[in-house]
């Protein structure tokens, strides 16, 4: 791995079943809810239907753009799942625009039968201009990490209401 790759986790407990918090976090809709207001994902046209659950493992789904607050369109994931347990992990190995690589692992423990720990461990390499402004990697990383605990925090929120 490169030494310009950055990693971060992110641990939470959420109050639902596995099997619930899986079924949410799979689906684009599930996803957007996560990441609004400050993010928005599109599929690709022919992708539109899929699922984490359904998507083919070891091949690119295509380009999903991404929206800044959900309009701005700023970037783009040419998303692949590379690995999948299903109900349990998957593992995103993805590039974008202003990654060089992206990777998701998201993984769901059953705490009981009414909690979850839901786990993000998030590593990136930006790509040369991004990377090569001293300092803008790190700040990157802190708000990629910040990006995600509001995802975390959405999720939670969904399961107490």
């Amino acid at each position: 791995m490169s030494t310009r790759f950055r990693t971060f986790e992110r641990t939470s407990i959420v109050e639902a079943p596995r099997e619930a918090v899986w079924a949410r976090i799979v689906t684009p809709q599930g996803i957007n809810d996560e990441m609004m207001p400050l993010l928005r994902m599109a599929m690709p046209r022919g992708a539109r239907g899929l699922t984490v659950d359904t998507v083919q493992v070891g091949r690119k789904v295509g380009r999903c753009r991404l929206y800044l607050f959900g309009i701005v369109p700023f970037d783009h994931d040419d998303l692949m799942l590379a690995e999948l347990e299903p109900g349990h992990r998957f593992f995103e190995r993805s590039t974008m625009a202003s990654m060089r690589a992206w990777e998701h692992e998201r993984s769901l423990t059953a705490d009981g039968a009414h909690r979850t720990l839901l786990h993000d461990r998030v590593s990136f390499e930006p790509r040369g201009p991004i990377a090569a402004i001293p300092g803008l990697p790190w700040l990157l990383e802190r708000v990629i990490a910040r990006f995600f605990a509001h995802r975390h925090r959405k999720l939670r929120r969904h399961f107490a209401s």
